[in-house]
């Protein structure tokens, strides 16, 4: 069965690692998964996502940056998720149209509905089928950044912490908006607590 899961959350919040849990559970259970990322997971994708956070692109205006972001989803979906979920994948992937709406339509002031009409332009009518959003403290996450030394320092990562701050407040708004997709992960908890919850909510929604 194809199925198209995201995962969402601030900076540091534990997307890249829970996803390769969330990768070797789904395979254990004899299921064909798919790992990718965004902005990224194809070749164009992830030269837009150089120029995004690169840290020297200080100059970036956020209309800019939302319209890049969007762009290189256009491709990834085209190049990669919508080909394996043809193929009956399971598709993992860090990040989605949520991310712009908390960040760039939240916490860049953009406007959320002016963001969301960007990225209907770009994905059409498709939407995931879950996401699981990982709640922390901004200031959490960001110090999990800054303890991490083999974790690449990007331009989000240097933002004011009233910025991540207002990304989770973005992320409050958007789960108003889809409450049955969104649900909401303790991400402060341990590996093993965070993969329990998710491996609860996996064995209802793909049951």
């Amino acid at each position: 069965m194809s199925y198209f899961i995201t995962l969402e959350g601030v900076e540091g919040s534990g997307k890249s690692t829970i996803i390769n849990f969330i990768k070797d559970s789904l395979e254990t259970s004899g299921k064909k998964v798919v790992v990718t990322r965004e902005p990224g997971g194809i070749d164009i994708a992830e030269q837009i996502r150089s120029v995004i956070l690169d840290p020297k692109n200080t100059k970036m205006e956020g209309r800019t940056e939302a319209l890049l972001y969007a762009a290189a989803r256009r491709q990834h979906l085209v190049e990669k998720v919508v080909p394996s979920l043809n193929e009956g994948c399971i598709v993992l992937c860090d990040r989605f149209v949520d991310s712009s709406l908390a960040y760039q339509g939240y916490a860049r002031g953009l406007g959320i509905s002016e963001v969301f009409s960007i990225n209907k332009f770009a994905i059409g009518d498709l939407m995931p089928d879950l996401t699981l959003y990982l709640d922390l403290d901004p200031q959490i996450g960001l110090s999990r950044i800054a303890k991490n030394k083999e974790r690449e320092i990007n331009r989000l990562d240097l933002e004011e912490i009233n910025f991540h701050v207002n990304v989770r407040e973005g992320y409050e708004e958007v789960m108003k908006m889809f409450p049955e997709r969104m649900v909401r992960i303790d991400a402060n908890q341990e590996v093993e607590e965070v993969m329990a919850d998710i491996n609860a909510v996996l064995a209802a929604r793909l049951k």
